[in-house]
């Protein structure tokens, strides 16, 4: 089974680094994990965490998407090795890659909270970045988790990340606290002018 399964790895930055897998890892929701203690009960998220070296200090898991942010100094060409490997090693098990999340007591209302960032991305996420040609999708909100996808001006723009923690972060952290997690759904690599062309000599 793991023998047909492929990982791409898109480096958002030297820090994050989004893992593409050719497989679903976790069927429906988000789980987010911020260090070894979250991951217990989750084969994939406690092989990343235990990667010697890395310091992986936050790991998304949505779909085939597994996004890996470490403080390392490793370079992704180095550090992507050993999280495929972890990858792979997760999904060849019996036990499932990833546990459902568990839900906390007073859990948030996902619902409710998708409106409230409908309405932030429409009155104010929307307008700044269509000034560059660029619009933001919300996709879903799981788990106080948003999930969005940059599209125009904004998909494959090297500012894009930028625009992503800085600018739409810090509004949703102002305007909606019960926000605990951005991702970026983006294939940045296949816009009309994808940033990873550059390093492609």
């Amino acid at each position: 089974m793991t023998a047909d399964v492929r990982i791409t790895a898109e480096p958002i930055d030297n820090q994050r680094c989004k893992f593409v897998v050719s497989v679903p890892v976790l069927a429906g929701g988000v789980r987010r994990f911020t260090g070894p203690d979250e991951a217990k009960g989750s084969p994939l998220a406690e092989a990343i965490f235990a990667i010697p070296g890395l310091a992986v200090n936050e790991l998304i898991v949505s779909g085939n998407i597994i996004t890996v942010v470490k403080q390392s100094s490793a370079p992704w060409q180095a550090a992507g090795k050993p999280v495929g490997t972890a990858i792979r090693t997760a999904l060849a098990s019996d036990v499932p890659p990833v546990a459902a999340s568990p839900k906390p007591p007073g859990a948030v209302n996902d619902d409710a909270l998708y409106e409230q960032v409908a309405k932030v991305f429409d009155e104010q996420v929307n307008p700044m970045v269509a000034r560059h040609g660029g619009r933001v999708e919300l996709i879903d909100v799981q788990d106080a988790v948003v999930m969005l996808r940059m599209g125009g001006g904004c998909q494959g723009c090297g500012m894009a990340d930028v625009t992503l923690r800085q600018g739409i972060e810090g509004m949703l952290s102002q305007l909606v606290p019960a926000v605990r997690g951005i991702v970026d759904i983006t294939d940045h690599t296949s816009g009309a002018n994808p940033y990873f062309q550059a390093s492609k000599k």
